[in-house]
């Protein structure tokens, strides 16, 4: 066993290599290998050691180029051979990450292992597009879920939000999207307003602001794909595009 096996659980946040934390940078200046997603910023590993060993472990929308269960073998093949392994995984490693699951299996073999928080785009995306998920007389808390359970359907915790007036965060949930405006509308919710952010924080971002009634006709003339956050709530009326119907009706009525 190497004496310097090590891991660390890095988040890189939602996109934008600006959004990295010093933390962040200050590990993989100490990486050995640097084991990455394909969320993450090549700019990113331009902080590792030229020498490190880089491995892409991406999994995106189905396509996985590593298991889970490869990548925690990767993990521990790596500490023993190399030393100090960094696991760099988009947004923060704890939230719908799987890195508690990572911790838990490199420490069956006496590996230590830091966790450095990450920006997380359930909370870091809605705030780049000035909606806040809470907001005084409208919302007090905000629901954060992904789309799916471990079985692929639907979250029971979507219809369990629908009885509450929390702001509603879904990650991974584009593949679902017809479902969820079908569930909103059967609870007599056509009218709520949402967004959907699409590759948040990075150049290429793209955003469908609606309602549940009309949200799936405009990510389709948008062309919105994954990787996508979906923002459901009262508040979603406070973005840009949202006021700027209303300044305008407010001329037109004048």
């Amino acid at each position: 066993m190497n004496i310097n096996a090590k891991l660390s659980l890095v988040g890189a946040g939602p996109g934008d290599p600006e959004l990295f934390t010093v933390k962040g940078i200050n590990t993989l200046k100490k990486a050995d290998v640097v084991l990455y997603d394909a969320l993450v910023s090549p700019e990113l590993l331009d902080y590792a050691p030229e020498e490190a060993l880089k491995v892409f472990v991406g999994k995106r929308a189905g396509k996985h180029h590593y298991s889970q269960d490869e990548i925690n073998e990767l993990i521990i093949q790596y500490a023993f051979s190399h030393g100090h392994v960094v696991r760099l995984k988009g947004g923060d490693p704890f939230i719908f990450g799987r890195g508690h699951e990572e911790k838990t299996f490199v420490e069956r073999y006496g590996i230590p292992c830091d966790i450095v928080p990450g920006i997380s785009s359930a909370t870091s995306l809605a705030t780049l597009q000035q909606i806040p998920l809470t907001k005084r007389h409208i919302t007090q808390s905000f629901w954060v879920t992904t789309a799916t359970n471990s079985a692929g359907k639907l979250t029971r915790d979507i219809h369990y939000a629908l009885e509450s007036s929390a702001t509603l965060v879904i990650l991974m949930g584009m593949g679902k999207l017809n479902e969820i405006t079908r569930i909103f509308e059967s609870f007599g919710k056509a009218d709520m307003p949402i967004a959907i952010i699409n590759n948040g924080s990075l150049e290429s971002e793209r955003v469908a602001v609606g309602t549940i009634k009309n949200i799936c006709e405009v990510v389709k003339e948008k062309g919105l794909g994954t990787p996508a956050t979906i923002i459901i709530g009262e508040v979603v009326r406070l973005h840009p595009e949202f006021l700027d119907e209303i300044k305008i009706t407010i001329r037109r009525t004048a």
